[in-house]
């Protein structure tokens, strides 16, 4: 039967071609877009590394490229921290969560080397605002004013990068990729490991999680800003009263500065908006695509069986059912999906060794699954009521009209 159904297509070579090409690249296109929506599903579901239910960021400004001397600074951040509803306060870096700034850079420790990680300010109340989940060692204290390296927290995935399976905490790794390339290294670009903390997806919902270090930012330093950016923690139920409260604490210390108080989880939606903006637009492409592949495969079977009426008509008076006439349209769609598929899997094999999407090897043959399975279901759907007609058809009617 397989060799007959062969000989079929063989016969029709040019349409069945065709056929296998729209195929092919039906299958691309679903595998492409399954394989972007099941990364995207996988990190959504992997944990944050930490909390941001309640926690708003206040961004304090200096206007006209003035500076903001550390020690008003800290006095602004007492008074705001003495708020009822204010629970903590921490002073970072202008990367914050869910923002649309960034801080990369490369550290090594050894012959060891992490290409690219994240690194963040922070002071000593930062893990508490943020609940970040320590697994190893501690995080910042007022004892580390006396150590002569920079005290830092780096997450798991840079630990296992730096050190393995060995110690981590006390270790000293430094900024760039090898003392080699960076030359003689400045004692502030040596690094001492405090605590080890949770990955965290600090980006957005949907990306993985990033090497990240924190570097502790020095209290009572003679350092004068442009512009500081505050985490807070707050009791739950606070909203906009409290922000208000907020910005007139610091205008009331500080009538020139500026400050903007908004929660993270707004942050975090309109991320997350911007995010899946363009994955919505690959989806609708992606399903319009599909839908013409799908309606041109519904016209070309059609036209198929319209052009077969006299080999289906002597079938039939040769003794041929319709279940069996029903069949042979269904295999032979099967098998010309079957080399429009097995070219599409070729191809998609090839994307795990190009390290395309960054995704393991589980997703990448979860999207080749589901892309099989969709493309199968389509050509079958659009194949069923052809060949349901095709079946319909009367010996006597179909050979009268040849």
């Amino acid at each position: 039967m397989l060799r007959h159904l062969f000989k079929l297509i063989w016969n029709r070579k040019r349409a069945n071609g065709l056929l296998i090409v729209e195929i092919f690249f039906s299958f691309v296109v679903l595998f492409g877009v399954g394989a972007v929506l099941l990364r995207f599903g996988q990190n959504y579901r992997t944990p944050l590394g930490f909390d941001s239910a309640q926690v708003w960021r206040l961004t304090i400004a200096a206007p006209n490229n003035q500076k903001m001397p550390r020690p008003d600074l800290d006095a602004v951040l007492r008074q705001v921290k003495a708020l009822p509803g204010v629970q903590a306060v921490a002073l970072t870096s202008g990367n914050l969560p869910f923002t649309f700034s960034t801080n990369n850079s490369q550290f090594h420790y050894g012959t060891r080397f992490v290409e690219s990680a994240n690194h963040y300010d922070a002071d000593d109340s930062y893990a508490r605002v943020l609940g970040l989940k320590l697994r190893e060692g501690r995080w910042f204290q007022p004892s580390d004013d006396a150590t002569n390296r920079r005290p830092v927290v780096i997450t798991q995935d840079i630990r296992e990068k730096l050190f393995g399976s060995g110690p981590a905490l006390g270790k000293v790794f430094h900024y760039g990729d090898s003392d080699q390339t960076m030359g003689t290294i400045a004692p502030t670009d040596d690094y001492e490991v405090m605590g080890v903390v949770d990955n965290v997806r600090m980006d957005n919902d949907f990306t993985a999680a990033m090497p990240s270090v924190w570097k502790r930012l020095i209290p009572y330093d003679t350092t004068h800003w442009e512009s500081a950016n505050v985490l807070m923690h707050v009791a739950p139920g606070e909203g906009g009263a409290l922000q208000e409260r907020v910005a007139r604490t610091v205008a009331g210390t500080v009538r020139q500065w500026t400050t903007e108080v908004r929660p993270m989880n707004d942050d975090r939606a309109n991320k997350r908006r911007y995010t899946l903006t363009p994955v919505l637009a690959l989806v609708v492409v992606g399903a319009f695509l599909i839908l013409n592949v799908a309606l041109g495969l519904f016209g070309v079977l059609w036209y198929n069986i319209s052009q077969r009426r006299a080999e289906i008509g002597l079938r039939r008076a040769m003794g041929a059912t319709g279940a069996a006439i029903t069949r042979q349209f269904l295999g032979e769609i099967a098998v010309v999906t079957t080399l429009g598929v097995g070219l599409g899997v070729l191809l998609a094999v090839q994307f795990p060794l190009l390290g395309a999407f960054d995704m393991p090897g589980s997703l990448y043959a979860a999207a080749i699954g589901v892309a099989v399975a969709l493309v199968y279901g389509i050509t079958g759907v659009c194949a069923w009521q052809p060949s349901r007609l095709a079946a319909g058809i009367q010996p006597a009617v179909a050979l009268r009209e040849e």
